[in-house]
């Protein structure tokens, strides 16, 4: 079953750039160089500053766990603890899932 996680974090007020370069890169490597990273988005919530959504799919919780491990995930991790004031995460098993209109539409 697929493997989903869900984070809600809330930046610390003038880290949104800084943050969002290291998330960026750490999206990008995740789904480039782990096979079991499906998806990686990262959503920023209309008028809510500073808040960052980030939406995961993995084939299965090991393939997350294995995410964890990863040089790129340790730098992301540990060049951003100083910017985040909260987060909050959601552990999930994909139970349905739509099309994947967003590949369609190069997004």
């Amino acid at each position: 079953m697929l493997f989903v996680i869900l984070v809600d974090l809330q930046l610390k007020p003038g880290m949104e750039k800084q943050f969002r370069a290291l998330i960026d890169a750490n999206a990008h490597a995740s789904v480039r160089d782990e096979p079991g990273c499906l998806q990686f988005d990262v959503l920023e919530p209309e008028g809510e500053a500073g808040r960052v959504l980030l939406y995961e799919i993995y084939c299965d919780r090991a393939a997350f766990e294995a995410h964890l491990k990863t040089g790129h995930f340790r730098v992301f991790n540990d060049a951003s603890a100083d910017m985040i004031f909260s987060k909050h995460v959601t552990r999930c098993d994909l139970v349905c899932s739509g099309a994947n209109v967003a590949s369609r539409m190069g997004g």
